[in-house]
């Protein structure tokens, strides 16, 4: 009966599917039997006792058939059944060999390829130096051709350990291939992952800022008209960039930086009346570095847009001994952001940051991101008072530019 069938990895390897499946997949070692042909010839060219000669070939063919057509998928190594069959052939090729020698001491190959399908690497090892030892010592005593004990020793050690060699390969290269297919697979999850997060990031800041300007309509538009259509402009602004950052983000591409998110954030936080520092020291970090440290800046102002009430904050990047930190502060209490023109409406809050602000998705997000580049992410109060968040991420390693490339497939 045929056994569990491994396909996995069988296109393109005409060995894998040869080792593993039924049908013609069990037939693979079947011209082995080729080497009876000797033996053959010589029962009719009137060897003695031809009806020994056939029948003991009939039974080592049924012998060698029997174990070689068998379930080849691992486990393939033989039970005791096996390794009874086996025996009998060994057995029975050394009777053969003994009574009429030459050519028929091949038959130790056809016991030698037998084996090889069947056992493992060290009873392997054991059984062909016997079968070989045997074929030599046989082939030597009945003093056949001087080539031939050597030919049908060496002959038939190689045959065994080519064809274990063999089996195993194919098995080896099932291997590779599922273990190619369960890469696969966590790429495609490591990908969504990826999406999901850039995503989040983009969608969280840019509705943060919609949210905030919209608040400042709705509010100033009952007494200064110009200002909430300005405000409304800008909300417009956001939207058709939120768009086109979008459309980058499925495309696989995203144009951004550091630079260019110090600049937007600016913006952001300078439309929800909220006084900006922009402090930068040092040389430029790398692009990759850039963009790995532009998320950082990206998500830091989208939470103090939702949840500072800050008047003021303070980005500073410095680059120095070959790493980039980056830090966003705030002297925020926690609660909504000010709205340009009018009074916080719920005055100061005394308690921390609210909950979002240190275990948020986004600030775990960045986390992970920094870690894939060798950097960490810290968030907390500030020593001053507010809350800061600091980046610091090493830029002379190929961590960064493999945190750039999964961040940007």
């Amino acid at each position: 009966m045929d056994g569990p069938r491994d396909t996995t990895g069988d296109e393109g390897c005409g060995m894998g599917s040869a080792h593993g499946r039924g049908g013609n997949g069990r037939a693979a070692y079947l011209p082995g039997l080729l080497l009876t042909a000797g033996a053959v010839t010589d029962l009719f060219d009137g060897a003695p006792w031809p009806w020994f000669g056939w029948a003991g070939l009939l039974v080592v063919s049924a012998l060698y058939t029997a174990v070689v057509t068998r379930d080849l998928t691992p486990p393939r190594y033989a039970g005791r059944g096996i390794i009874a069959l086996l025996v009998a052939q060994a057995a029975l090729t050394t009777v053969l060999a003994l009574v009429y020698g030459d050519t028929w001491v091949f038959l130790f190959m056809m016991a030698a390829l037998a084996c090889g399908t069947a056992l493992p690497t060290v009873p392997l090892v054991g059984a062909l130096i016997v079968l070989g030892g045997a074929a030599g010592v046989i082939a030597g005593h009945r003093g056949d051709a001087v080539w031939l004990p050597m030919f049908s020793g060496y002959g038939t050690f190689i045959s065994g350990v080519a064809v274990s060699a063999l089996i195993g390969l194919g098995e080896t290269v099932r291997e590779l291939s599922r273990t190619r297919e369960e890469l696969a697979l966590a790429a495609v999850d490591r990908e969504r992952l990826r999406f999901a997060r850039d995503l989040h990031d983009l969608l969280g800041h840019s509705m943060s800022v919609i949210v905030v300007k919209a608040e400042a309509v709705r509010r100033l538009a009952a007494r200064d008209a110009a200002a909430a259509a300005a405000q409304a402009a800008d909300i417009e602004e956001v939207g058709r960039r939120s768009l086109t950052e979008i459309r980058e983000a499925v495309s696989g591409y995203r144009e951004g930086g550091l630079t260019r998110e110090l600049e937007r954030a600016g913006s952001a936080l300078a439309g929800a009346g909220i006084a900006v520092a922009v402090r930068r020291s040092g040389p430029p970090p790398p692009p990759e570095a850039e963009t790995v440290l532009g998320w950082v800046v990206r998500e830091a102002v989208t939470n103090v847009l939702r949840h500072s009430g800050a008047t003021s904050v303070e980005l500073a990047v410095e680059h120095e001994d070959d790493v980039v930190r980056v830090s966003v502060t705030d002297d925020g209490r926690g609660g909504p952001a000010p709205v340009p023109g009018e009074a916080p409406p719920d005055g100061p809050h005394d308690g921390p940051h609210d909950g979002p602000r240190i275990g948020g998705h986004g600030l775990a997000g960045l986390g992970e991101r920094l870690a894939l580049a060798g950097g960490r992410l810290e968030s907390g109060p500030a020593p001053d008072g507010g809350f800061r968040v600091t980046a610091e991420l090493p830029v002379t390693t190929g961590a960064v530019e493999a945190a750039g490339a999964h961040r940007g497939r």
